[in-house]
């Protein structure tokens, strides 16, 4: 098995756990190596402190698991059949009898699945949450997992530099997209690793938008966040640019972000809290007035999820490790003005950090 598990099974026994369900598949992808996202279908690995763990799959997935390396068990079902129930049986073949204290990750297990395992274990106790066990498992990113997201870093490089390429007078926010994502395709890169965002001028503004029929003009800063997926690990990153001269105060926007990023960047390295870091990007934008338009965190983990912790942010004492890993985006976003990110994730080494992405944050200018 791999030492994720068995790390698990000591955690178990040690905590008096009977047995944790591990139904997010993420979590299941990092103790055996195998990933589906099943949809409304059941998905689950069962994990005990003393006995063999098995997977419980569609059985159109059975032969998947097995390919992905998986050595211990793994039972099927069929649509038309009782998932929970014949999860049961084979709980209660594993165990002899009912397990009353269950680990689970609540931050994924829904209530209706909840209520499906206390149908099946009326006695079932749920006392802790599996999700901060993870949180705090995956934090630690072993050198191989950093090489695969050095390589998912250098996918969104060239992303950044087929999108910078498709910039042009009237065409939409939209096809540029189109064109990055056509470009990745053809390289091999089949999946993002979330929704590709080009906004353009105004709509830069707002930070959970996202790229609409919008033609880019003239004189607009131009913001990108993109990332890639290689081999499950993924890269998140963004940058702005300028297509013609955009205004004095877009310009002084962009300035002072990339300021607080780089202070940021600077300041990245063991000993610091999450807390402290998101204040030395913070503290830069607000002595230059704009304070009130940087709205959210400093940045969130990565690894095989977009958003994993840690989160940079105030009221986080985290101290920072070599191996963690995390966003670093400050971004100003003036309503009806411009928006300005500017992110790179980085992995903290023994004295500083190390970026995934080295595409130039110095204000590009696009004619």
């Amino acid at each position: 098995m791999k030492s994720q598990l068995l790390d698990l099974q000591k955690y178990l026994g040690e905590n008096n756990y009977d047995i944790a369900y591990i139904s997010d598949p993420t979590d299941i992808d990092y103790f055996t190596g195998f990933y589906s996202d099943p949809i409304e279908r059941i998905l689950a690995l069962l994990v005990f402190p003393d006995k063999d763990p098995f997977i419980f799959a569609p059985q159109l997935e059975v032969e998947s698991v097995k390919k992905a390396g998986w050595d211990k068990d793994v039972f099927g079902y069929l649509d038309n059949e009782d998932a929970f129930k014949l999860i049961a049986g084979h709980i209660l073949d594993v165990t002899k009898s009912a397990p009353k204290v269950w680990a689970s990750e609540k931050d994924n297990l829904s209530v209706q699945k909840l209520e499906a395992i206390k149908q099946n274990f009326p006695d079932a106790e749920f006392p802790g949450n599996l999700s901060r066990y993870m949180e705090k498992a995956r934090l630690i990113k072993t050198p191989e997992e950093i090489k695969l997201l050095e390589a998912a870093g250098d996918e969104a490089d060239y992303a950044f530099t087929v999108g910078f390429n498709a910039i042009k007078e009237g065409r939409t926010e939209q096809e540029v997209v189109a064109e990055i994502e056509y470009a990745m395709m053809k390289k091999g890169v089949m999946h993002m690793s979330f929704d590709t965002i080009v906004q353009a001028g105004e709509n830069a503004a707002n930070p959970h938008g996202g790229p609409e029929k919008n033609p880019i003009h003239k004189d607009e800063l131009v913001l990108f966040d993109l990332g890639t997926v290689h081999q499950r690990y993924i890269s998140d990153a963004s940058r702005t640019v300028a297509f013609g001269k955009p205004s004095d105060k877009a310009l002084d926007i962009y300035k002072v972000d990339l300021e607080a990023q780089y202070a940021a960047m600077d300041a990245a390295k063991p000993g610091i809290t999450a807390a402290e870091l998101d204040k030395v990007a913070r503290d830069v934008i607000d002595k230059a007035g704009y304070g009130e338009y940087f709205i959210h965190r400093l940045g969130h983990g990565i690894g095989t999820s977009e958003h994993e912790f840690p989160s940079i942010m105030e009221g986080n004492d985290l101290v920072l490790e070599p191996g963690m890993c995390f966003s670093i985006e400050p971004g100003i976003y003036i309503p009806h003005v411009a928006g300005v990110r500017i992110e790179d994730c980085v992995h903290i080494t023994e004295n500083g950090n190390e970026p995934f992405t080295h595409t130039s944050k110095e204000l590009k200018y696009i004619d």
